[in-house]
């Protein structure tokens, strides 16, 4: 009796310590990838945005290469990687000089914009916050 009760034992400690080693078939952590902006760490004035928004493609998904520059969001504009305020891994941006001359200009260009906008831009497409 005493030789059965030690086996007993002996597999019961075994099977309960098998519930401390990790499983063979775990899942390995996935690492996520994000893509900072062409201009991240560089200077974000209205021409690096005018080049970002030429490259953007509003028919393709919204990545940190590819988002409208000036699309607002809550009343916020984007990082140089499309990312607004309060979201992770926003980043303040190096912003250019501004004076009220650089932004009539940039108020032209933007009613000019708004005027024509790029096909597909529609609010909802694959490429806007919005």
């Amino acid at each position: 009796n005493l030789k059965m009760m030690n086996k007993i034992l002996t597999v019961a400690l075994v099977a309960s310590a098998s519930a401390f080693v990790p499983s063979q078939n775990a899942r390995a952590p996935t690492k996520l990838y994000f893509e900072y902006g062409e201009y991240d760490d560089k200077l974000w004035d209205n021409d690096a945005k005018k080049d970002v928004y030429n490259k953007w493609d509003p028919a393709t998904a919204r990545s940190g290469k590819n988002f409208n520059p000036f699309e607002t969001f809550k009343g916020n504009s984007c990082d140089a990687s499309g990312v607004y305020p309060g979201e992770p891994r926003y980043k303040d941006p190096t912003r250019g000089d501004v004076s009220f001359a650089i932004m009539m200009e940039e108020k032209a260009e933007a009613e000019e914009r708004d005027a024509s906008p790029k096909p597909g831009s529609e609010k909802g497409c694959a490429g806007c916050k919005n």
